[in-house]
């Protein structure tokens, strides 16, 4: 069993990539699509606050940010959300442990941009949008996920979706900056 570089680690859990959907440069030229997307959305905003939520939005969220300020077209403020304590699912999804919230702006009549890797079951987005209202009150709130898979649960959609990617519920999808995979998650 292998571990792919840049992979978040779950207890107990290995996942197990069955082939690479997308290389590094693939996704560098997706998040540069999805930030010309995001600055024509958000034209009329004079900035923009963008969160990737904890842990694998946070490296996509600031790529992508940074992609967004070479546009330029619009002020950016990068930072990160942590929805662990958020979540309707803590009985099957163990806290794994807390990281830091770090919101560099107050979020009150700013455009707030939620990024996370992976749109699966619509939980995490939930609970970002119960953790948002502990920051504040945003004028609008718009999603950016590097890969949609399906399989919702709830009625969340992505704004800006960089890859559509079917999955059969027993699939796992590793998404990360370094390239998006897709295979099995393994007891180890």
């Amino acid at each position: 069993m292998t571990k792919t570089p840049g992979t978040p680690s779950v207890p107990n859990r290995t996942f197990e990539p069955r082939s690479q959907l997308l290389s590094r440069d693939d996704v560098e030229r997706t998040l540069r699509r999805m930030a010309h997307e995001v600055v024509e959305r958000n034209a009329d905003q004079p900035d923009l606050v963008v969160l990737g939520l904890q842990v694998g939005g946070v490296t996509v969220a600031e790529r992508l940010a940074a992609a967004v300020s070479s546009i330029g077209a619009l002020t950016v403020h990068v930072g990160r959300l942590d929805v662990a304590y958020f979540r309707d699912d803590l009985d099957r999804r163990p806290l794994l442990g807390a990281t830091a919230t770090s919101i560099p702006v107050d979020l009150t009549d700013r455009t707030v941009l939620l990024v996370d890797d992976v749109l699966y079951t619509g939980r995490t987005i939930r609970a970002a949008l119960n953790a948002l209202a502990e920051w504040g009150r945003p004028r609008a709130i718009q999603l950016a996920v590097l890969v949609d898979r399906g399989h919702r649960e709830l009625p969340i959609r992505a704004d800006f979706v960089g890859k559509n990617l079917p999955t059969a519920q027993h699939e796992a999808i590793v998404a990360t900056v370094d390239g998006v995979w897709i295979g099995e998650e393994v007891e180890s």
